[in-house]
């Protein structure tokens, strides 16, 4: 919504899944967002190619995941540095990915954005800003011409060459590249799978997949009825000027490097180069200004673990700013953006380095491959690394009073079958509205009164557990998911109503009553002032 004064509430740069979820958050809390995309039409284009756990557990939690109901399983394997992972071998809701591409994601976002009075401008470019008391300026060129707006708030989600991010002079420390890899999206002969038995015998005669040669890796994967794409990734190559338009024989040179052949290719869709270059802002936030995607981190693909983590930085950060936007947020909500997912997007790098590293070819690799393939029989380390690709580990360190050691605490709630007086339910489906719940398991009257001083900004549901015991009597949930409170049979009424109000209080401001009596505080001044 634009106030009075013309003055928006938040302008979100880049419409890609980010961008996209980041709006939708937002709609859902009320905020009209406005989103500028450089792009003056969606491409149809996709770099992603999926979606993994934790963010198909956010869609969920929106009712957003059936809208992909013809999207295909992927197997149940998770791929690091082409080790195939069991996904069944941990106990999570989503044991598989969904085979979606990027375009559809958007396409899908985008309708829930416009169903939600999200204003998305295409054809329109940031050209500058400046910070202001209360609000940022902006700068823009749009089909009509240069132009400005006032924004209370301003989020990058622009992509690895952001201009929200330079022109917020916000460093992008971090690694430059060590590979080059070229995909196309192709239509390939019939004649080229025989090819590749015997070519790729590290494929093991499958027709798809990612494979470790002697000279790089190769990938061959599905995308459509007729289109696959095809990748050779290469270390120590001849820097490539990227903006020179790739050629199909370009690929072809490079698939000869990598795999020793040739493959009949034609009609290609998209090409593209990419490195592994790594980099993450040096902060998520400057001010009014916010960074989130891959504007705030960019890392190589292998783990398909990019788009994933930019959609949990839109859910971290829309409820944050729609509470100070609203006026209840806590002191100091906005900067758990950036002590939240900093360090998520750390350890992402961190991943996606090591997967990197553990693809090269070389002896040398190959021996740590073969250590590495030791490792990973042992239950704990599989666990690890599939929970990190998925991002199923990500977890916040919360102060939870008198229960801070409760292992729900600062995780993801869990998707508990439920029966409440409106019959059966599920977690994700109260999490629709995207607004705080508490649940409350173990009919705990004294937590019902206490959280109806909070009624206007959290959900109250009394439940009973289905099919498994409650894991505790009450908990409360974040509008991104996460539990940050939690009540055990243990915990007497006394104790965990107090702690129950410390953390509704910590997390989403004064209570109803408080608010009343400063807002009437203010209005007996305003009438001393006038009589």
């Amino acid at each position: 919504m634009a106030h009075a004064n013309g003055t928006l509430d938040v302008v979100i740069v880049g419409a890609g899944p980010t961008g996209l979820m980041l709006a939708c958050e937002l709609g859902l809390a009320g905020i009209r967002a406005t989103v500028l995309e450089n792009l003056p039409s969606p491409t149809g284009l996709s770099k992603a190619l999926g979606l993994q756990a934790r963010s198909m557990e956010m869609l969920d939690h929106r009712g957003l995941l059936e809208r992909f109901g013809t999207a295909r399983r992927a197997p149940p394997f998770a791929n690091f540095a082409m080790f195939q992972l069991d996904l069944h071998a941990i106990p999570f809701d989503h044991p598989y990915g969904l085979v979606v591409p990027q375009a559809d994601i958007e396409q899908v976002l985008e309708g829930r954005a416009r169903e939600l009075g999200i204003e998305i401008r295409r054809g329109h470019e940031i050209t500058d800003l400046h910070q202001e008391e209360g609000h940022v300026r902006v700068g823009g060129t749009g089909p009509t011409g240069a132009y400005e707006e006032r924004s209370r708030y301003l989020v990058g989600c622009d992509g690895g060459h952001s201009a929200v991010r330079k022109l917020a002079g916000i460093g992008f420390p971090g690694l430059g590249p060590t590979i080059v890899a070229r995909f196309a999206d192709v239509v390939v002969g019939p004649e080229a799978f025989p090819l590749l038995k015997n070519a790729v015998p590290e494929l093991y005669e499958r027709d798809f997949g990612i494979a470790r040669t002697k000279n790089g890796n190769f990938a061959i994967v599905p995308i459509g009825p007729e289109i696959t794409r095809v990748a050779a990734i290469e270390w120590d190559q001849p820097e490539v000027d990227r903006n020179a338009p790739m050629t199909l024989d370009e690929l072809q040179q490079a698939l000869r490097r990598v795999i020793g052949t040739e493959l009949p290719m034609s009609e290609p869709q998209w090409m593209t180069r990419a490195t592994d270059t790594s980099r993450q802002a040096e902060r998520y936030r400057d001010g009014r200004v916010f960074l989130a995607g891959d504007a705030a981190h960019v890392h190589f693909a292998y783990g398909g673990m990019g788009l994933q983590t930019g959609v949990q930085d839109a859910g971290n950060l829309g409820w944050k700013l729609a509470a100070q936007i609203h006026g209840w947020a806590p002191s100091g909500l906005l900067d758990t953006y950036d002590s939240e997912r900093q360090p998520v997007g750390k350890r992402v790098l961190m991943a996606t380095r090591a997967a990197t590293a553990l693809a090269r070819p070389g002896e040398h690799v190959t021996a740590l491959r073969e250590l590495m393939s030791e490792l990973l029989k042992q239950e704990g380390v599989s666990r690890t690394i599939i929970e990190m690709i998925t991002s199923v580990d990500v977890h916040y360190e919360f102060n939870g009073g008198g229960n801070d050691r409760h292992p729900l605490l600062g995780h993801w709630a869990p998707d508990l079958p439920l029966t409440t007086a409106m019959g059966k339910t599920r977690v994700p489906q109260l999490m629709h509205g995207a607004r705080p719940v508490l649940l409350d398991l173990a009919d705990r009257r004294v937590l019902r009164i206490a959280a109806a001083e909070w009624g206007d900004r959290v959900d109250v549901v009394v439940a009973r557990c289905e099919e498994q015991p409650a894991p505790a009597d009450a908990f409360l949930i974040r509008p991104d998911g996460y539990v940050i409170w939690v009540a055990s049979a243990q915990d007497k009424d006394d104790e965990a109503e107090r702690q129950l109000c410390d953390a509704l209080t910590r997390w989403f401001g004064p209570k109803i009553s408080a608010i009343n009596d400063r807002a009437g505080a203010v209005d007996a001044e305003t009438v001393t002032s006038l009589t």
